[in-house]
């Protein structure tokens, strides 16, 4: 039986069990009545964080979420009474955490089993705050409305908000530097702290979710103008290794236009994060002309952390992100990678003896992976602000099989797939998404907002683009089987548009100043001009020029267009591209007075092709 806690070292005062049995990150316990699922056990004399997820009358399950060794029966057990819970406050931009949200950049070299959780950390309880209220004494506020600010805690302004289901009049507004737990308001009678404490398992409310498609702008031209992914909705990226995950990602966190970025290193190896941490600390934020690492929060739990934290860290990622959703911003979740994650879950299934589902993973596995995704959306927050949370998670299938259930599972839960492509990054085709592959289960609801938002072509471009590129990948092969002199020349015409497509559109160089972000305009411009020239190609063969002497017209202006222009003029691609087609419509005059010619020598009989 539980008893209460008296013993010295003890200084909560709830109920001790006993550990009966430790395999790796599985702990069961007993004597613990009461408990519920998904709370915290601290266990054995360091006190290892352990979350409850099976129930049997006084045996309980648990999930460590340190290191076990030295662990052993007989060990005490100690609920906490809560479940897995992140300080949400002001600090969380611009530093790194563990999984369970605790600071890693205050962290010695060496990290310890008996670390303790933020809300205890005194590194950052002693941190002082400036409070700037934006409300009055007297004031009737409502939950989730903003009350004040914290001054110079990153490029993203920190806004204090009435936690949910607290309202009233507002009796007292702290003057002063607060500490983090600190209470800056009292609301009827309820005091305000600075930081919020919030378990990371739980979605937090809002006020209803909004149904309206927005885009959300990475910059990115394939993905914006093929494969677009609409604010507060769900994305996967899987891709092999070598296939250029790592950078894609980067890039969406780099130029993506949302408020606020978490990125979330789940089972990557430590150099890995360190190059992403490096990276974006070095990285120049466009939107704020400071650092990118200012508006970001990083959650690393690389490979040699304990595994059992990676199962958390999605969650604590997911958490900050609607915690800052309900500031009023937008943010993005990147996830990499959601693989590792699912190992986690398949290497605590089998050591808990569950029943294995494919190759080994939990039957649990869709359902886990939907709760994750369905995170992601835009709301109007409770203080009646709208926001989103977009979620974009990379897999990494072993041996690059698409086939395998995390892959297939996250297909079915995300909005569009960015599937990257083996032989495009072998051949240096970055980034790497596969036309064929990919998907955008949203592209008709963002072709609607282009439409009223003075781009009614854009849906137009898009189908055209995506024909064309198909078309070349089947003509492609039957080129290499007869020749692409074989081929009439209309189909000559389809292998140069999508290979000036391919080349001059989609592919995209991320160390150019020019070439690494792209405006939608010049996105969009660039894929017109690129289209217009394939329709003026198609036009002069069916004129009778030759297609050999199209083919040999120096393309290389429309190619060079995204290099040679800025991230953000769209008038030099379309004024460049325009004289392009100019010079492209002389030849065609040329081919006429060939064609004459021909018909004339030949008495009116042939075409002159």
């Amino acid at each position: 039986m539980g008893r209460r806690v008296s013993t010295a070292g003890s200084s909560s005062g709830l109920e001790t069990g006993t550990i009966t049995r430790v395999s790796g990150p599985l702990v069961e316990i007993t004597g613990l009545q009461g408990l519920s699922m998904l709370e915290i056990v601290a266990i054995g004399p360091e006190r290892i964080s352990a979350q409850v997820v099976a129930i049997n009358g006084e045996n309980a399950t648990l999930q460590a979420y340190e290191y076990t060794g030295g662990l052993k029966s007989g060990d005490r057990a100690e609920r906490s009474g809560h479940q897995l819970s992140g300080l949400l406050g002001p600090g969380l931009l611009g530093t790194v955490f563990d999984g369970l949200l605790r600071p890693l950049s205050s962290a010695p070299l060496w990290l310890t089993q008996d670390r303790q959780a933020s809300a205890e950390d005194p590194a950052v309880l002693e941190t002082e705050w400036e409070f700037t209220a934006s409300v009055a004494v007297g004031d009737t506020v409502q939950p989730g409305q903003i009350i004040g600010t914290v001054p110079g805690v990153g490029t993203v302004e920190f806004r204090v908000m009435v936690p949910p289901a607290v309202a009233g009049v507002v009796q007292w507004l702290a003057d002063g530097p607060v500490h983090p737990l600190d209470p800056v308001a009292r609301v009827d009678g309820v005091d305000v702290p600075l930081a919020q404490q919030w378990p990371v398992h739980t979605a937090r409310p809002f006020g209803e979710r909004l149904t309206e498609a927005l885009p959300l702008h990475t910059g990115q031209r394939v993905l914006d103008l093929l494969f677009p992914l609409p604010r507060g909705s769900a994305a996967a990226v899987p891709g092999g290794f070598g296939t250029g995950k790592t950078l894609t990602l980067q890039q969406i966190a780099k130029w993506s236009d949302a408020d606020v970025i978490v990125y979330v290193g789940c089972g990557e190896r430590g150099n890995e994060m360190a190059d992403v941490l490096d990276g974006l600390s070095d990285l120049d934020d466009p939107r704020t002309g400071g650092k990118l690492i200012d508006r970001t929060v990083i959650i690393a739990n690389t490979s040699n952390m304990p595994m059992m934290a990676r199962e958390a860290s999605i969650a604590s990622g997911v958490t900050v992100a609607e915690f800052f959703r309900d500031m009023g911003y937008d943010a993005v979740v990147i996830a990499d990678s959601t693989s590792r994650w699912a190992e986690a879950l398949r290497e605590f299934a089998n050591r808990n003896g569950d029943l294995p589902a494919e190759e080994g993973y939990p039957a649990s596995l869709a359902s886990e992976l939907s709760a994750f995704y369905e995170r992601a959306a835009r709301v109007r927050t409770l203080g009646g602000a709208t926001a989103s949370v977009t979620v974009i998670g990379a897999v990494s299938p072993p041996g690059g099989d698409m086939s395998e259930p995390v892959t297939t599972d996250t297909q079915r839960f995300v909005r569009s797939l960015w599937v990257l492509d083996r032989d495009l990054a072998y051949s240096r085709h970055y980034p790497a998404v596969s036309w064929r592959g990919s998907f955008s289960r949203d592209a008709e609801a963002l072709a609607r907002w282009h439409t009223a938002n003075g781009d009614p072509l854009w849906a137009q471009r898009r189908a055209s683009a995506t024909l064309l590129l198909s078309e070349a990948d089947r003509l492609t092969a039957l080129a290499e089987i007869i020749g692409t002199a074989s081929l009439p020349g209309h189909e000559q015409m389809v292998l140069l548009g999508g290979r000036l497509v391919r080349d001059g559109v989609l592919l995209q160089n991320a160390l150019s100043p020019n070439d690494g972000y792209s405006s939608a305009e010049k996105g969009s411009a660039l894929l017109q001009i690129v289209l217009d020239v394939v329709d003026a190609c198609q036009a002069l063969v069916a004129r009778g020029v030759p297609a050999a002497d199209v083919e040999r017209v120096d393309f290389t202006p429309v190619l060079r267009l995204r290099e040679t222009t800025g991230p953000t003029d769209a008038d030099g691609v379309w004024a460049q591209g325009r004289e392009f087609l100019r010079q492209l419509e002389q030849l065609g005059g040329a081919g006429q007075d060939r064609a004459k010619v021909g018909t004339e020598s030949s008495g009116g009989t042939d075409g002159g092709t």
